[in-house]
């Protein structure tokens, strides 16, 4: 598949980029998508959760009133669940929610990711531009020559530029990523890939 190259004026250079077929060409792997994203969500928890359970409540555990004669159930202690201030029955406490996922199915979901937007022609291939200084009204002026003003989109680049990733952070439905820190979320998260020139390259490489 080959896209016509733009610049940040939103016109075509004249040039094409080619999109790899072993990357942007795959049949969709729904279920590799669908472990991968829950991976993905599952890494992202803290697990830091913690509620105190009777045994951790601080207070007497005397005997509050007699066991029979009063009408009422038995009770045995003022930590007891069932009273206000009392423990909490099955409370979350801290854990570890990481899951693994094997290379091959990581792989495979992020080609079938790609391919889908490919296929649903959801990715914009541009030159590589840089700013001069940050400025979020330089950032915004492309995306609207681009004509992608009003939707989600994540800008793909093959270097790090304090500059573009300053101009786009107050931004947000926009999301800046290197081209090996892109995963199966964030690309079904975007409406629209843009993808640099040479992050392309870089991407079909790999």
């Amino acid at each position: 598949m080959k896209l016509p190259i733009l610049n940040t004026k939103g016109k075509e250079t004249g040039r094409e980029a080619t999109l790899a077929k072993s990357i942007f060409g795959v049949d969709p792997h729904e279920h590799s998508v669908y472990l991968s994203v829950k991976q993905i969500r599952a890494n992202t928890r803290q697990g830091t959760s913690k509620t105190k359970e009777r045994g951790e409540i601080k207070g007497s555990t005397r005997k509050i009133k007699k066991q029979k004669g009063t009408g009422t159930a038995r009770a045995g202690s003022i930590k007891n669940p069932l009273f206000r201030g009392g423990g909490r029955i099955f409370g979350p406490s801290p854990r570890n929610y990481d899951t693994k996922l094997n290379r091959k199915v990581k792989e495979l979901a992020r080609r079938s990711a790609l391919s889908s937007k490919a296929k649903s022609k959801n990715i914009v291939v541009i030159e590589d531009f840089d700013f001069q200084t940050p400025k979020t009204k330089s950032f915004l002026k492309i995306l609207e020559n681009l004509k992608l003003g009003s939707e989600k989109i994540m800008l793909i680049m093959s270097e790090s530029k304090n500059s573009v990733l300053l101009s786009a952070k107050n931004l947000k439905k926009a999301n800046v990523v290197l081209f090996n820190e892109i995963n199966v979320y964030n690309i079904l998260d975007a409406q629209k890939l843009i993808i640099v020139e040479s992050a392309l390259e870089n991407l079909n490489k790999k």
